[in-house]
């Protein structure tokens, strides 16, 4: 099986437990964590450009689990952690890198924002290195370790 199809069968996967998880995915933490991600991830090279950003927001109002919160709400968090990256890239990752460790003790919040991270990272085809890169410091912003996800 090709790298690609191995990864996007993983990313299928996630989403599934994502799903199954739902119900315990309700926290002001895990909300913020999962926005960051998604602008973290967007950002990872350095830049957002116009059209990844309408991908990434189209993905998080039709993610399920990211139905638990408002979508205005989440656009608009996602709209501030990505001006904090394009505003000084490397200033805004450490800033939305302790966003995400603040579900750091809660190991389902911790799995499901890293796991988000990887579907927002695949959504376009390819999971490049500088997305790679950026899911696996969250890893360990999180206290988790990045082989568990294949990084």
């Amino acid at each position: 099986m090709a790298l690609w199809d191995r990864f996007k069968e993983s990313a299928q996967t996630m989403q599934t437990q994502l799903t199954a998880k739902k119900n315990d995915l309700k926290s002001g933490a895990f909300r913020d964590a999962s926005m960051a991600m998604c602008a973290l991830v967007s950002a990872a090279d350095g830049s957002v450009d116009p059209s990844e950003r309408q991908r990434v927001a189209a993905l998080i109002s039709s993610n399920d689990v990211l139905q638990n919160f408002p979508a205005m709400d989440l656009q608009r968090r996602f709209d501030d952690y990505l001006n904090k990256l394009t505003a000084d890239f490397d200033f805004g990752k450490v800033a939305i890198l302790q966003e995400i460790a603040k579900v750091q003790k809660k190991p389902t919040e911790a799995r499901a924002v890293i796991q988000i991270g990887i579907v927002i990272g695949g959504a376009d085809g390819v999971f490049d290195k500088s997305e790679q890169a950026v899911v696996r410091e969250a890893c360990f912003a999180v206290g988790l370790n990045p082989a568990e996800f294949d990084l």
